[in-house]
């Protein structure tokens, strides 16, 4: 019996697994910010973590009434104002329409409903992107980006906002250190 070609398939087995490189993080904040209210109360944060080439966004509520509310990205890192004008549109760099439902849709800042609980608390997450280069330098280009959470349920569909109502909640996104 010849040895020889086990012995070449264990050598190279050895080799390739001594030259593989250890994964990246499986989960890295890259980004965060603190939700207030026009009164400047907080209300929660957001969280963007990178997971290999995804973007996975996390927003904790608490404080805001029962039930479903809309929740985006809009363009501008600007939160100042009470209506919270400033943030701008939803990030929409490649200018679809509004929503997952929509056949012309949907926005790069479209997320899932935040569903607050009777206890004012709500939890959601959502998969930004699978190009997370990409999109890292539209959410952090010349004016930064924020997130928004309105007072009504976003439909998915209805352009430009879901008709969701006003603006309850702003955070700017910041990256990590």
């Amino acid at each position: 019996m010849n040895m020889k070609p086990v012995f070449s398939l264990m050598a190279t087995s050895a080799l390739l697994s001594s030259c593989v490189t250890s994964p990246l993080p499986m989960d890295r904040s890259v980004a965060s910010g603190e939700l207030r209210a026009p009164d400047g109360r907080a209300l929660g944060t957001v969280r963007v973590a990178r997971q290999g080439n995804s973007l996975n966004l996390t927003l904790q509520a608490s404080g805001l009434s029962a039930g479903p509310h809309g929740a985006h990205i809009h363009a501008v890192g600007k939160c100042d104002d009470a209506a919270f004008a400033m943030a701008g549109g939803h990030l929409n760099p490649a200018q679809r329409q509004h929503g997952t439902h929509n056949p012309a849709g949907s926005h790069l800042g479209d997320l899932p409903n935040l569903v607050v609980a009777s206890d004012g608390t709500g939890r959601m997450e959502a998969i930004l992107s699978d190009a997370a280069d990409e999109t890292l330098a539209a959410l952090f280009d010349g004016d930064g980006a924020s997130v928004v959470v309105h007072a009504g349920e976003d439909d998915y569909r209805t352009d430009p906002s879901g008709n969701s109502g006003a603006r309850i909640a702003c955070g700017v996104l910041r990256l990590v250190p």
